[in-house]
């Protein structure tokens, strides 16, 4: 059982969180939830050892090993994607190669009654008593597995790690942490990087092999999937429930009602009290009552509401201009870079109004797709726009093209027009950005910061086709739920690339699924398109154990 013990986190006066207190048990699966800003990053560096608390500690069991996943990481470039996943079987290859080490030197010496001779069979034997109380272990082919199942082929494997992206790059630390076993898995949005296919391998290795787990995830449908139990870290507290996060919601709701009812109470109690030391304070019979009234408030302690959620506000896209029946038109299009081909022959018409969603595996082809339908690579085959198609497009990089000398506010007051002007303070409150926060410079910004910033600017731009690469990553719950809403409402139409299910969920209406060179498509939404998956997989596998 691993402990944490009255942490408290103060940073500049102001206490992040203060004795926080909680265990987590073998087989735990917890979600730890709550706003961005709250802590939660924090409180995963402080379980990891990565970060001191100002008080508190954390205590484990002597042997337990702690494995982390952060948000963000740098790793050295110096061997392959094998080699490097590999890392995680160094003590056990290490005892391996110590054990032939010494072994062959006591075949070449022949000082067989010195003390050092003795000292190498005492050694040989210490070691190989360490290597052979270890399960043995084909540490090959559980590097392949686990390689195969985050979505990595074959062909990747030799290749050296300097050639793949952040994303991929955090997928092989992935690997590394899952192959060790640990006694907890500490994951800091592990989603992000990956594909649908991925997120649902892991999901099966979290809930079936993986010990205890703490997650901190804006992916619902992962998080509802593998998780038993969830902390909210909220106002500098935190709140434990043994409940999945759905369940936890409607908890968390009745909590509030409850604080809010309490509030209402005392705040009635105070007034009234208030009321009677102002009429009766300079009457004497009435002195002690008084005084005994004072007291009672100045030691009142006064109950607190939890952060109030906003996401009732409503987003809403300005009116689409009406363009052709047919805004996206793609006939036998093929693209490829020298001799990779990315996909061949990938028709589709999508019709005005329509909500797509592109999925699949990374580097299938649906960034590529996109660029081909935004005119900006050459390609084969024909991918035309319809009549008056203007097109709203977010790309994973939105967020590096901001402006970075201008302020939050001044970002959008630049492009809002019309009523929504009068709301601008409204609109970066429900995306985070209140108080002091709207005057800060673009530049100084997180990456999550920027991403929210970019997708405000996108809901009040006027267009009639809206291409999302990717949107959600780095967006918290309560946003991802505003723009699915508002997305819900765009009467324009919609093509949708994305892992994130839960978001997928009642907005996409069909889907085109990217992999093995193709683009085939699927006359279903997201959750039809994910069972029919799983039905062609099981086939697939009856067919090749006969």
């Amino acid at each position: 059982m691993i402990s944490v013990d009255n942490i408290a986190v103060i940073h500049g006066g102001h206490a992040l969180f203060s004795d926080v207190s909680f265990s987590i048990n073998p087989n735990d699966k917890i979600a730890l939830m709550g706003k961005n800003g709250a802590g939660k990053s924090t409180m995963l560096k402080i379980i990891a050892g990565v970060t001191k608390p100002s008080k508190g500690g954390v205590s484990a069991p002597k042997d337990a090993v702690i494995a982390y996943l952060p948000q963000h990481l740098l790793t050295a470039d110096d061997c392959s994607v094998f080699e490097e996943t590999a890392k995680a079987f160094a003590s056990y290859l290490g005892l391996k190669a110590e054990i032939d080490r010494l072994n062959e030197e006591l075949t070449v010496r022949t000082d067989y009654d010195s003390e050092e001779y003795y000292k190498i069979i005492e050694r040989v034997s210490e070691v190989s008593e360490k290597f052979y109380s270890i399960e043995e272990v084909n540490y090959e082919e559980e590097v392949e597995k686990v390689l195969l199942g985050l979505g990595f082929e074959r062909a990747d494997f030799q290749r050296p790690t300097s050639e793949f992206s952040g994303g991929w790059r955090m997928r092989i630390e992935l690997a590394k942490i899952l192959l060790q076993k640990p006694d907890l898995i500490l994951l800091d949005e592990p989603t992000n990087h990956l594909d649908i296919e991925s997120i649902q391998w892991l999901e099966e290795f979290l809930t079936e092999k993986a010990k205890a787990v703490v997650v901190i995830s804006h992916d619902r449908a992962f998080v509802d999937n593998i998780t038993n139990r969830t902390i909210e870290v909220t106002m500098g507290r935190i709140y434990d429930y043994k409940a999945k996060y759905s369940h936890y919601l409607e908890l968390r709701k009745e909590r509030r009602e409850q604080q809010q009812k309490q509030y209402e109470e005392q705040q009635k109690m105070i007034a009234e009290t208030k009321e009677f030391i102002e009429r009766f304070k300079g009457t004497y019979s009435k002195t002690l009552q008084v005084q005994s009234r004072v007291k009672m408030l100045e030691k009142l302690e006064v109950v607190e509401v939890d952060e109030v959620d906003t996401s009732a506000l409503r987003l809403r896209f300005p009116p689409s201009p009406r363009s052709g029946k047919y805004p996206v038109i793609v006939e036998d299009l093929s693209k490829s870079y020298g001799d990779h081909v990315v996909f061949k022959n990938a028709s589709m018409t999508i019709e005005r109004g329509q909500k797509v969603a592109f999925v699949g595996k990374n580097g299938e082809g649906k960034s590529t797709m996109i660029k081909a339908i935004m005119g900006e690579i050459d390609f084969e085959g024909r991918c035309e726009l319809g009549h008056n198609a203007q097109i709203g497009y977010f790309a994973q990089n939105q967020a590096s093209l901001l402006d970075e000398s201008l302020t939050i506010f001044e970002t959008i007051d630049q492009i809002a027009v019309g009523e929504i002007r009068s709301k601008i303070k409204d609109l970066l409150g429900a995306f985070m950005f209140s108080g002091d926060d709207i005057n800060k410079k673009v530049k100084v910004l997180s990456g999550g910061e920027k991403t929210r910033l970019a997708m405000i600017k996108l809901l009040l731009e006027p267009v009639n086709l809206l291409i999302l690469d990717e949107p959600t990553n780095h967006l918290d719950m309560r946003t991802k739920d505003i723009i699915k809403d508002a997305l819900k409402d765009f009467d324009g139409t919609l093509i949708l690339v994305s892992h994130d299910r839960d978001f997928l969920d009642g907005l996409a209406t069909k889907v085109f699924e990217f992999g093995n060179k193709r683009v085939k498509e699927h006359f279903e939404d997201i959750n039809g398109f994910l069972r029919n998956k799983k039905l062609e997989n099981l086939r697939e596998v009856e067919r090749s154990s006969k």
